[in-house]
């Protein structure tokens, strides 16, 4: 059933509501099943007030906050890496017609309940949920409050075309709400929300000219109890319900007590000192987002310490059984509310592999993309930005599941490490020194996989690095150079570690992590100190002409000790030629023992082998 036909008309139903709550007109025959629906919307439910989950069930509970993607894109990324990645929700963009603009932020600004927008289409959305439940990924809509429970568009003056063409004014729009549908407060110049500690302001004036909708009367309830009842028809999981702190706790609970299935529901109440309204109101509606844990992982990472973040659920904030949480959000990564993609020294990052690890509330991991202003749009040409954002952090949290924090250490203001019970170990290090130590870990006794950075294949633990190196080899005359050091423990790339006796040696990167789990055992023994291979990314840019190719040699045993003569090297089945599928730029990979120290150096060879022209070593 498309929302385009059920919204065109106001609706004739026939309910036991008084008269004064009962809108008449013709309508359509297309419009009678949503009739129904918005029937039962509109009476009183009779459902037990446990109709919300407290949380997402089932083990896997991280949330991928999709943030402006497309409907086709969103459905590709569950089966490509969602899904495969452990995430158990991902939260998509609002899915309603919207007004037009480049901007992001016209998605939250509501011209109808058509599922048209810039992410897509009603087709597509039910796609991209079918998808991503074949992936074992459910859907969280972006179902929110601040555009589409609280408010519809800010348009002052004229008429405006929305993203599925519909028409609409300020306080008008066909077939859905009128003029007396709208707050109209009183209580401030232009019914602007100025005064944050006036409950009544907060709640029933506008947010920055958005028309506030009357969330306190049935006809308004029943309209978007009926729209969230459709979007759980379509197979939607969860309901975010943005700016919530804007409706009265109790108008979410009327409208939320009409639905017909039993979502996850997260509801966006930004804490504000000495301010009324407070996210604790809220939790019986179910997860609230918990703004504060927000800011503090900010300052704590930027400064001033992470060592004082073991209990977080004593700082005063919602229970984390209760509470939503994000390193950032789309709003948080544009205001200075958080940490983003840019903030110093990998903070983003190890604040991300800190909230997977520590047990407090649900995160959510935002995916978004690299922005010059605030108000830039999500890019529509294919290019974007990718960023790490904890790597294997996720298998981490679904492994350890609610499992106490043990053997928490925190030696100096910006290193900590604790356990997950005896199901997964972590260590954090913010400081500008490497943290050379032994854990206490309630792991049992074997070998572990590093999961930061890589992945568990057939128990052996596995990474790979790129060294890139461009030049134009005619160019370049025969030298020596200083030794490159492949990573080793102290740039842990995916080492392994033995837990022994109930401890294990570690290096620490300076400002990054280490995770071992249960679920990513390595085999065979190792101290995270050497005895690992690495697959090493060559890169080489050479002009070459036709018959020549380029190869590779070295000063270890690996890279053939230097010797073009070697079998090893120069056997043409076993030997490194450099890929030239990306030519001018030549590759390959080879797998080097980790914590060593050599040179290297490429080779022209002609097709016959009689001619060979040697580079200066290049690392």
């Amino acid at each position: 059933m498309h929302m385009s036909h059920i919204l065109r008309d106001r609706l004739f139903l026939f309910s036991s509501l008084s008269m004064a709550t009962m809108r008449f007109a013709l309508v359509p025959l297309s419009t009678w099943f949503f009739q129904l629906s918005l029937a039962a919307a509109l009476l009183r439910s009779n459902v037990a007030q446990d109709l919300r989950t407290r949380a997402p069930s089932g083990t896997n509970t991280i949330i991928a906050q999709m943030f402006e993607w497309t409907w086709d894109s969103v459905a590709a990324e569950c089966t490509d890496f969602l899904g495969p990645a452990g995430y158990g929700f991902v939260q998509v963009s609002p899915a309603q017609e919207h007004v037009t603009g480049p901007q992001w932020w016209t998605d939250y600004q509501p011209v109808s309940y058509n599922l048209t927008s810039k992410r897509g289409n009603e087709t597509q959305y039910q796609n991209m949920i079918d998808t991503c439940h074949t992936a074992g990924v459910r859907v969280i809509a972006g179902m929110h409050a601040y555009t589409i429970f609280n408010h519809m568009t800010q348009l002052e003056s004229g008429a405006g075309t929305g993203t599925a063409g519909s028409t609409f004014t300020h306080y008008n729009y066909p077939g859905i709400y009128e003029y007396q549908d709208f707050h109209h407060c009183g209580l401030t110049p232009g019914d602007q929300i100025v005064d944050y500690s006036n409950r009544l302001e907060v709640q029933t004036c506008e947010l920055g000219h958005l028309a506030d909708l009357a969330t306190d009367t049935e006809y308004v309830e029943g309209i978007l109890a009926a729209y969230a009842n459709h979007l759980l028809s379509l197979g939607v999981d969860g309901l975010r319900l943005d700016a919530s702190k804007h409706i009265p706790s109790t108008d979410l609970a009327n409208i939320l007590s009409r639905l017909t299935a039993k979502p996850y529901i997260t509801q966006e109440v930004i804490w504000g000192a000495g301010e009324p309204i407070q996210p604790s109101e809220y939790v019986g509606n179910g997860d609230v987002q918990e703004f504060r844990y927000t800011t503090a992982l900010q300052n704590a990472f930027l400064g001033g310490g992470i060592a004082n973040l073991e209990d977080l659920d004593n700082m005063g904030w919602i229970s984390g059984t209760q509470a939503n949480v994000f390193v950032a959000n789309h709003d948080t990564e544009r205001n200075g509310g958080s940490l983003n993609m840019n903030s110093p020294s990998n903070t983003y990052i190890t604040a991300t592999v800190f909230s997977l690890a520590h047990p407090y509330g649900t995160p959510t991991v935002v995916s978004s993309y690299a922005f010059a202003t605030f108000d830039d749009g999500a890019p529509n040409d294919g290019s974007g930005t990718c960023t790490e954002t904890g790597g294997g952090m996720v298998g981490f949290r679904n492994k350890v599941g609610s499992a106490p924090i043990t053997n928490w250490i925190s030696p100096q203001t910006q290193q900590i490490a604790f356990g997950r019970g005896d199901a997964g170990f972590v260590a954090i290090n913010n400081a500008d020194a490497a943290w050379n130590t032994t854990f206490v870990t309630s792991l049992p006794d074997g070998a572990y996989c590093d999961v930061i950075t890589g992945s568990s294949q057939s128990e052996a633990c596995s990474t790979s690095i790129e060294w890139d190196y461009r030049s134009d080899m005619q160019k370049l005359l025969a030298a020596d150079s200083n030794p490159t050091s492949l990573p080793d423990a102290a740039m842990c790339c995916h080492c392994r570690f033995t837990v022994s006796g109930g401890s294990f040696s570690a290096i620490v990167p300076a400002r990054s992590a280490v995770a071992i789990h249960a679920g990513q055992r390595g085999s065979g023994s190792g101290t995270g100190e050497g005895g690992l291979t690495v697959a090493v990314t060559f890169n080489e840019t050479a002009i070459t002409a036709f018959g020549e190719n380029i190869f590779l040699v070295g000063s270890i045993p690996k890279l053939a000790n230097w010797d073009p003569n070697s079998t090893h090297m120069f056997v043409w089945n076993d030997r490194f030629p450099l890929s030239p599928e990306t030519y001018p730029v030549w590759s390959v990979t080879v797998n080097l023992p980790s914590n060593t120290s050599f040179e290297y150096k490429f080779i022209r060879i002609e097709t016959d082998g009689s001619q060979r022209i040697l580079t200066r070593c290049t690392g």
